[in-house]
């Protein structure tokens, strides 16, 4: 109770005469100050954010939902707004600039993630298609598929005859995710495959990926990553930045699996909170980067 009539009050009072004390006693705004402090990443551009948002000028509080070609207008009103002279801070345009390309672009890349999740799996779409069966021929190189409705499909963890079902609640984002994987790191993928088929710690490889994909994407919504894209994007983070995001989770939770050695897949559930709640310990640290470091085989 203290701490929320704390902060109300800090919010609303405090830190109002706290700003300008500051601005007199150094002549920098709070911006200026923040880029001048802290090093380019997570900590500079989630302070920047927490001004942005939490200022009275609409100009500021505009700067966080900006279309890119919009971007140097909207910093030069900033500068007027707060009556930055350019010439005695040179660096803080383009440090301004980076975090808003961020900022923004983390929304822009969401709203893209949304886009391809709510994109249905067609298989009267020749792209998903050939999507799927390239998934297929880069996971199991050595067994030609006998047919595009086969049983086989459950040699890489799909649970029925036609993968199309099992893709209902991630839609294209979890194929695209599970290609991306194979294609960018096929050796990686493999070695996954050959543990998701092992006979006591095995598991539903595809369907395991796919449930993947909904934790990247959770984490993403819950706006839980913007720590690690603040730290490893310098500018717009991209689709395939969201895409990295996921071989990390799939490298390393199967890595977790195996560490763990559940007793059956019926336990599944339990792991996966686990392995959840360890990702989002994680990215509680200012510094982290979910980067995917191939190891040896094991």
């Amino acid at each position: 109770m203290l701490g929320y009539i704390w902060q109300c009050f800090y919010s609303s009072c405090l830190r109002f005469w706290l700003k300008w004390f500051l601005r007199i006693l150094t002549g920098r705004c709070e911006l200026q100050r923040i880029c001048a402090r802290c090093k380019a990443g997570a900590l500079r551009t989630s302070q920047i954010e927490y001004s942005l948002k939490s200022s009275k000028s609409k100009v500021l509080r505009a700067a966080l939902s900006l279309k890119e070609n919009d971007l140097e207008d909207h910093l030069a009103q900033i500068i007027r707004e707060k009556r930055i002279k350019e010439q005695k801070d040179p660096t803080f345009k383009g440090n301004l600039r980076q975090c808003l390309l961020q900022i923004n672009g983390y929304n822009n890349l969401f709203e893209a993630v949304e886009e391809l999740r709510k994109e249905v799996f067609d298989s009267e779409n020749e792209e998903h298609e050939n999507m799927l069966l390239k998934l297929w021929d880069l996971l199991m190189p050595s067994e030609k598929l006998e047919s595009r409705i086969t049983k086989q499909w459950g040699n890489i963890g799909f649970q029925g005859d036609d993968p199309k079902t099992d893709f209902r609640g991630m839609g294209m984002l979890g194929l695209t995710n599970l290609l991306f994987f194979s294609e960018k790191y096929t050796d990686a993928a493999r070695q996954v495959l050959s543990h998701a088929n092992h006979p006591t710690l095995g598991y539903s490889y595809a369907i395991v990926g796919i449930n993947l994909t909904e934790m990247a994407y959770s984490l993403m919504k819950s706006d839980a990553l913007k720590i690690h894209f603040y730290n490893t994007v310098s500018g717009k983070p991209q689709m395939q930045d969201f895409h990295q995001v996921y071989c990390y989770l799939a490298y390393e939770f199967d890595k977790f699996w195996l560490d763990e050695e559940p007793e059956s897949i019926m336990e599944f559930n339990r792991y996966r909170e686990k392995f959840h709640d360890k990702v989002k310990g994680q990215l509680q640290v200012p510094e982290v980067t979910l980067i995917m470091t191939v190891g040896p085989e094991k």
